[in-house]
């Protein structure tokens, strides 16, 4: 049987929330490590007791912050001391992430704001643990028509055929696309499969006037541009 919380305990517990919040509020962005924005998080669930080890465990386990927030929930709750409304508070953190990085990105053309499109897949893509094919539809501004997932597995014609793809942007009334797949290993760089198919759907594009701007990998380590290395 666990011995309930003295009144000391309590008390110095509060005072290290209170203590966390004003570093946060004072300090800024940087303010508090990545356990420590954990901690707070968890402050939700928890409504009392220490959560610095939960959280330093959360970060030992998954890797990362990023990797904490982008976890299964059921995996998540398989962490001694995480519930199910532990797993829902850092959950509604990553979606409310997803969606301040994708407001960056709608209504704007999608080329003169690169940086924040790749900051939008990077949240939604580098920490998933399958391979994600999905197309970016613009139209004649280069604005985002239809964020399209256009399969899971691995990127070729088995999964995603350069026939649909561009029948897709002709549906649509799309002017334009961008080819975006994820890396499970970690690291961004294309394979032949993925150059292949890319140049076969921007020849197919040419033919009906639907220019493919890029195809874009993420990963953990980063992202790559096949236009700018050349391969489009």
């Amino acid at each position: 049987m666990v011995a309930p919380a003295s009144d000391s305990s309590k008390a110095a517990g509060k005072g290290h929330r209170e203590r966390l919040r004003q570093r946060l509020l004072k300090g800024g962005a940087e303010a508090l490590a990545d356990y420590e924005v954990l901690e707070y998080l968890l402050f939700a669930a928890i409504k009392q007791g220490d959560t610095k080890p939960l959280a330093k465990t959360l970060i030992a386990r998954f890797g990362s912050l990023a990797g904490v927030l982008n976890a299964d929930p059921a995996a998540l709750q398989l962490v001694k001391g995480m519930g199910e409304s532990s797993a829902a508070a850092l959950k509604i953190v990553a979606i409310a992430a997803r969606r301040m990085a994708r407001s960056e990105v709608s209504e704007k053309p999608v080329l003169g704001s690169w940086q924040a499109l790749i900051d939008y897949l990077s949240i939604d893509m580098a920490h998933l643990t399958f391979e994600r094919v999905r197309v970016l539809y613009l139209d004649t501004r280069n604005r985002l028509i239809d964020d399209h997932h256009a399969s899971e597995g691995s990127i070729d014609e088995a999964a995603i055929h350069p026939r649909e793809v561009i029948r897709r942007a002709m549906d649509l009334g799309a002017s334009a696309l961008i080819l975006v797949h994820n890396h499970p290993s970690g690291s961004p760089e294309p394979s032949r499969a993925d150059i292949q198919i890319t140049q076969r759907i921007a020849e197919a594009g040419r033919l009906l006037g639907v220019t493919v701007h890029d195809h874009v990998i993420i990963g953990r380590e980063g992202h790559v541009s096949l236009r700018a290395k050349g391969l489009i």
